[in-house]
């Protein structure tokens, strides 16, 4: 359902997937039923810079389609629906005297159509740079139905692919084409500061919604901690798609010679999933330390702060996933509205997690940054960070500033 607010479009609907994206990234705000402060319409509001409220449990038969509304996040962390369009205050920032701290703030982003603008922000370059967003609004199609557009069953769904890559010599360099095409534009946006690329990361639910993905997916219980990351990577049911990923971003890297773009790998469950996947990397002609190569690991799963030492033999780096590894440091579903009091990235247990992994890295002489919302939401939280002598934070646009205020109080001697 779309609705006024505030003179502009906004969402409501019952969840959000990346299914959602194009529509998501024209709206000024996002409601819905389900889901918490990390969910896909959380995380997406964040990337878009729209407003949003999540798990509100009735606003689908609370508020009707076409009234006027206003929506704030103001008042903390929970946030208001107001009937009627209320007056606002609009506050300009200044950039230009912004201090910078010596912990490098990094952004998080999706979208190259405001890679441009965000380029001018105070930063020190992308330490997230989300695959998902760009082959939901750009390409569409689940990649192994570009890779076996000849054994697609469904002819209503081949006519739709035809269409889309209509001018494509074949259906794979389609994607590639349009994957590098978005990629390459943020790369030289922050030129030549470093943009770390995280490989696709669906879970399968969200590859099935894809054009065609339904042929090429299972139907899992829990997705989450199902058949995605590192585990599809070298799997035959996705070994292909990944190639096509590697294929554009050696194109990014070789021939556009946008060799600040970095690459990083999500869910890696195993070490031993680790050197399959960089092995499979070099294969196709991404091979570590070439160009300046650097390939790095999501620190997200507690395999991962166990056995860190280890992971660093195998990657240049990590960023910690606070997201996923409270998920599963707490074992609570992050996406369930009912749990989203107990997901805390204070919690004891998680901030002993992340410490572990950060002193482990440094040890191993690695670099190791943290992506997510909690050091701009909670001051103590970037201290805590900086404490424990992390290299960089990485922060959505809208929080950066906020962000980059929490870090130089952290610093303070």
């Amino acid at each position: 359902m779309l609705i006024y607010c505030s003179k502009a479009m906004c969402s409501l609907t019952d969840i959000t997937n990346p299914d959602w994206d194009p529509i998501l990234k024209k709206a000024a705000a996002i409601i819905t039923n389900k889901g918490g402060r990390t969910s896909h319409a959380a995380i997406v509001a964040r990337e878009v810079g729209a407003v949003a409220i999540v798990g509100t449990g009735n606003a689908t038969t609370v508020i009707k389609d076409g009234q006027e509304i206003t929506i704030s996040c103001a008042e903390g962390k929970t946030g208001v629906v107001y009937e009627g369009i209320l007056p606002w205050e609009e506050k300009a920032l200044d950039f230009r005297n912004i201090k910078m701290p010596r912990t490098a703030p990094m952004l998080i982003l999706g979208d190259p159509d405001k890679a441009y603008r965000f380029s001018f922000y105070p930063n020190k370059g992308i330490g997230l740079m989300r695959l998902e967003f760009i082959i939901t609004s750009s390409i569409r199609v689940h990649p192994m139905a570009l890779v076996k557009y000849d054994e697609l069953k469904d002819e209503n769904v081949k006519k739709e692919i035809d269409e889309i890559t209509a001018g494509y010599d074949t259906k794979t360099h389609f994607f590639v084409d349009k994957l590098a095409q978005a990629v390459a534009t943020i790369g030289a946006a922050f030129y030549p500061k470093d943009v770390i690329v995280r490989m696709s990361d669906f879970k399968s639910n969200e590859y099935a919604n894809l054009i065609g993905g339904k042929q090429f997916e299972l139907k899992e219980e829990n997705p989450m901690i199902g058949f995605r990351g590192a585990s599809r990577y070298y799997n035959e049911r996705y070994k292909e798609g990944f190639r096509l990923e590697c294929e554009a971003m050696k194109k990014v890297r070789n021939e556009m010679g946008l060799t600040n773009v970095k690459l990083m790998i999500p869910f890696c469950r195993t070490v031993e999933e680790g050197k399959k996947v960089v092995g499979l990397m070099e294969e196709y002609g991404l091979k570590r330390g070439d160009e300046g190569l650097e390939i790095y690991v999501m620190a997200e799963i507690p395999s991962n702060v166990i056995l860190a030492e280890e992971f660093a033999k195998v990657f240049d780096g990590f960023s910690i996933g606070s997201n996923d590894l409270t998920q599963l440091t707490l074992g609570l579903d992050r996406d369930s509205a009912l749990l989203s009091d107990i997901f805390d990235e204070n919690n004891p247990a998680v901030k002993s997690m992340i410490a572990e992994v950060i002193q482990k890295a440094k040890k191993a002489g690695v670099k190791i940054g943290l992506c997510g919302q909690a050091p701009s939401d909670f001051p103590e939280f970037a201290k805590f960070l900086i404490d424990q002598g992390i290299d960089s934070i990485s922060f959505n646009p809208d929080a950066l500033i906020k962000g980059i205020e929490n870090m130089l109080e952290a610093e303070k001697v």
